[in-house]
């Protein structure tokens, strides 16, 4: 195939999760629900995270920035894809698809420090609890959130950057969204320097909260061992469950899709997975932090009294019991 440069490339086409016609309105009908569960959830988990005064604690915080990402995630891929399965039109114009891989790559990185804070949190929480106050703060839980948010859009930048360096042969990217190694394949010539570097820097800026983690609940199960109050035992697994349930579903998909050798890769296999991460992970993370904890569910009912009941409700007034039996 002859080489093209690139500059001839200004626009792409999506391919989408399926190639099969009769497949895009069952797509729809599947990912609609499940996109808007997502961003309901989080929203609501976010709201009430930031505005209860009982959740104003740096965990609670986290969690709310985790929702923020979650809503982000789904947000820079879904409604498109979406559009493309009721359109014959499925292009995405060059500077549109950097964006959009700039975007996905730096939210995407940015849930792996989320969650590598959050256990450091939990560890500090479990393993020196009397000092929890004066080693956990808002103001470090800002500080880390920021300086993240500085180095994964560094990141993502040099990544987007690289990209729009190559020399590309076609423009029918096998994905429903613009991500690294769809676009890979599209190049003539192999991209040596990029792959390089998402076995190396992306290594350390993606896979490093990871191995953070593992060492936070390393140290977590060693404290763990030595309780011997069942009931401290009890809280600190229902503590750590949910956040580690949330890092396998994260981890398991990035492991999946992009820690692999090039040779190895499988788009059609990929954009199953990325459904996944994107849609699925997203929807069910405000489930997975709510339906055990307490304190999110006792939350969750205040902010929907907030929301469903009128704010001149005074009790015992005849207007409001007519209210009550009208609602």
């Amino acid at each position: 195939m002859a080489a093209r440069n690139r500059t001839e490339v200004t626009e792409f086409v999506l391919l989408g999760l399926s190639n099969w016609p009769e497949m895009q309105p069952v797509i729809f009908g599947t990912v609609l629900p499940m996109y808007l569960l997502a961003v309901m959830g989080n929203a609501l988990l976010m709201i009430a995270a930031l505005s209860d005064p009982k959740l104003q604690t740096p965990m609670y915080f986290l969690l709310s920035q985790l929702s923020f990402i979650d809503i982000s995630l789904t947000t820079i891929t879904v409604p498109q894809m979406l559009v493309h399965t009721l359109s014959v039109n499925r292009t995405i114009s060059f500077n549109c698809c950097m964006l959009q891989l700039f975007f996905f790559m730096a939210v995407g990185s940015m849930e792996g420090h989320l969650l590598a804070a959050m256990a450091y949190d939990r560890y500090v929480a479990i393993c020196d609890p009397l000092r929890y106050s004066a080693i956990i703060s808002h103001h470090l839980c800002l500080r880390i959130t920021l300086t993240s948010w500085v180095v994964v859009s560094l990141n993502s930048l040099l990544y987007s950057v690289l990209v729009t360096r190559l020399t590309f042969c076609g423009n029918q990217v096998t994905h429903f969204f613009c991500d690294i190694t769809p676009l890979l394949k599209l190049s003539c010539t192999r991209p040596a320097v990029n792959e390089m570097l998402i076995f190396t820097e992306g290594v350390a800026v993606v896979v490093s909260p990871f191995f953070f983690i593992l060492g936070s609940y390393a140290r977590i199960g060693v404290a763990i061992m030595h309780m011997q109050s069942v009931a401290a035992l009890r809280k600190a697994l229902s503590t750590c469950s949910s956040h580690i349930l949330v890092v396998l579903l994260l981890y398991g998909s990035v492991i999946c899709v992009y820690l692999r050798p090039s040779s190895s890769h499988d788009l059609d296999q990929e954009r199953q997975v990325a459904i996944f991460y994107t849609v699925v992970t997203p929807m069910l993370n405000p489930m997975i932090y709510s339906l055990r904890n307490q304190e999110v569910k006792g939350a969750l009912r205040r902010l929907f009294r907030k929301l469903c009941i009128p704010s001149n409700f005074q009790p015992g007034s005849q207007a409001n019991r007519e209210w009550q039996h009208s609602s």
